[in-house]
């Protein structure tokens, strides 16, 4: 964990963002870091303007005022919060990029589109996220348009329940649970541990689930899943810790449990491939259609 680097959060002057700063900000007051406000002005082109190559120009000195509005309405809300507000112009996801590798988190939102398009597909934040060396959240916004910032920062985007967590007992899972456990114990939460059960199931096999690669003995999911938590459990014992194995398509049971947590912690590959980030089939589904925020979390 990165404890006196700042949480930064992404706005770019939609509505939606009014609530991603309010969680930002919560996050931030949990962690004792400062919030840093990162603006990103959206430039306002007619249709098809940019295959005719014009671009209509960004108002500064609008955005300014809605980001300081942003700003003084977070203070009041959050006395002896720390915030600082930059508005920095250029290709969105390269400066997003930028901010988060001097964060100790970066939030994003999201538009909110439902369980059927998948509220993330194709959008900036999911871009960012499957880039970022950082940790990154995804907020879904259920703010309404129309409310001022005090309102929209009085809709519940989180639950209190659970703080879940995906373990891939085949792959590298301590900075995915050194994240999960630290929220948890912020947030003064328990700890639901997804996992696969070790049961032949939807073209996942029991040695891809126990992490054996074929010739030796296969370790039961149990044992594998122990040693993984004993350090987190030993570091974090105010954490109470639940485990829940599944079968089948571990991507759909994680949403599932999204529906009552009050975060979902999963992880992505730091590696990138030849033609960008990759974000595996489980994230995807997380990605698309959680109803809680979700954490990624790279690991190598």
């Amino acid at each position: 964990m990165s404890p006196n680097l700042p949480v930064v959060v992404g706005l770019d002057g939609r509505f939606e963002s009014l609530v991603t700063a309010e969680w930002a900000a919560r996050e931030a007051m949990l962690r004792g870091v400062p919030l840093r406000l990162v603006h990103v002005p959206r430039q306002s082109s007619p249709p098809y303007a940019a295959l005719a190559g014009v671009v209509v120009p960004t108002d500064p000195q609008g955005s300014e005022r809605e980001l300081d509005l942003v700003r003084a309405s977070l203070s009041r809300r959050h006395p002896g919060l720390a915030i600082t507000a930059e508005q920095i112009a250029g290709d969105t996801v390269t400066i997003l990029l930028a901010s988060a590798a001097d964060a100790g988190l970066l939030v994003l939102g999201s538009r909110g589109l439902g369980r059927t398009t998948g509220f993330l597909l194709g959008s900036v934040s999911r871009l960012v996220a499957a880039r970022a060396q950082r940790p990154v959240v995804l907020v879904r916004s259920f703010a309404r348009e129309g409310q001022d910032a005090d309102r929209a920062a009085a809709v519940p985007e989180t639950s209190d329940g659970d703080v879940v967590v995906g373990v891939d007992l085949a792959g590298p899972a301590d900075a995915v649970l050194a994240f999960a456990f630290d929220a948890a114990s912020r947030r003064g939460a328990g700890l639901r541990v997804v996992h696969g059960s070790g049961q032949e199931s939807e073209g996942i096999s029991a040695t891809e689930l126990t992490g054996v690669n074929g010739g030796g003995p296969a370790v039961a999911p149990e044992r594998l899943l122990a040693d993984l938590l004993r350090p987190w459990q030993d570091k974090f014992p105010d954490v109470s810790v639940t485990e829940q194995a599944v079968v089948g398509q571990a991507g759909s049971h994680l949403v599932d449990a999204s529906r009552t947590a009050a975060l979902l912690v999963v992880g992505r590959a730091a590696r990138h491939a030849p033609v960008g980030a990759q974000i595996g089939p489980v994230t995807e589904a997380a990605l698309h259609y959680a109803e809680s925020p979700v954490a990624l979390v790279p690991h190598d």
